[in-house]
């Protein structure tokens, strides 16, 4: 079916609420890294879903916190930029009858850009009693005027369909942004970078991951299909460099053999994965590595 219709949609919310794992579920396939830690997502990034006529271009967004430096302060930057000239913005919570801080300043943002806004309450599969979740939709309805709100589970899949639904009344007449096939405008070594980032989220300690970034410095197609990927990992102490590498190298493995079968899934081919690690003493503070590792503004 042709596209004659788009919407740009906005997905903010505190962080670890399920944003990156909304955003892959609705576009069927992993853009968005995902991890059990806060603060997974660093840049705005561009889900697409072709639903019927309609093209839907999502807005992935670092969870909104208060910014402890300089990447935090671009992450939190990027989020309220990504509010206004959208067609609406779609507040993701979970179900907890109380309206927290960071989502009593997102409302506040959200009403103050006038955009429509859909409430979606996620994890709906762990709640117990009905009334629950009736508390939660009371709690946040007497916070704000929302257009819907829509229970969901991004892990079960269960009202994805209605989300759908919602999320396409505010789509208007024009031409298609993106070709068919595209999920992401994120480049192929940038989603490559991020897969790496992910397993060291997933496999490491604390604080460790978040003083990491990723470099991709070789990308090359062979012409027998292979991708040939060389990644440096930069991170903040030396004992941190010696906590990723892990004894005899193990830890190091480990990251970039979970990575690669990701980046094959991903780029549905054969890839050849080297990994190095490197220090970069506080460079999240530090605003000419932050730009050179992806992080730039607009």
């Amino acid at each position: 079916m042709n596209i004659t219709k788009t919407a740009m949609i906005t997905v903010c919310g505190r962080p670890n609420v399920g944003k990156s794992s909304l955003t892959n579920a609705l576009v069927g396939e992993k853009i968005a890294i995902v991890s059990n830690k806060p603060q997974t997502t660093r840049n705005r990034i561009y889900g697409v879903v072709n639903h019927g006529n309609t093209q839907l271009v999502l807005l992935d967004t670092p969870g909104f916190h208060k910014a402890h430096n300089r990447l935090g302060d671009y992450m939190v930057k990027v989020t309220r930029e990504s509010i206004a000239d959208v067609d609406a913005v779609l507040l993701l919570v979970e179900p907890v009858a109380h309206v927290g801080t960071p989502e009593a300043e997102l409302i506040e943002k959200i009403a103050q850009s006038g955009v429509p806004a859909i409430l979606c309450i996620n994890k709906i599969d762990t709640i117990e009693k009905k009334e629950d979740l009736l508390a939660v939709i009371a709690a946040y309805s007497e916070a704000y005027a929302f257009d819907a709100i829509i229970p969901i589970s991004a892990h079960t899949q269960d009202g994805l369909d209605e989300l759908l639904a919602e999320l396409k009344k505010y789509a208007a007449e024009g031409p298609q942004l993106f070709p068919d096939g595209m999920t992401t405008d994120q480049p192929d070594r940038q989603v490559v970078g991020e897969i790496v980032r992910e397993k060291m989220l997933r496999n490491l300690d604390k604080e460790i991951p978040h003083g990491t970034a990723v470099e991709i410095t070789r990308f090359i197609e062979r012409d027998d299909e292979v991708i040939e990927v060389d990644a440096t990992i930069y991170c903040e102490k030396a004992s941190h460099k010696g906590i990723i590498i892990g004894k005899n190298g193990a830890m190091l493995k480990k990251i970039s053999t979970e990575a690669r079968h990701d980046i094959e899934r991903f780029m549905g081919t054969k890839v050849f994965l080297q990994t190095w690690v490197k220090v970069k003493e506080n460079w999240r503070d530090n605003l000419n590595y932050i730009h050179s590792f992806g992080y730039k503004d607009e």
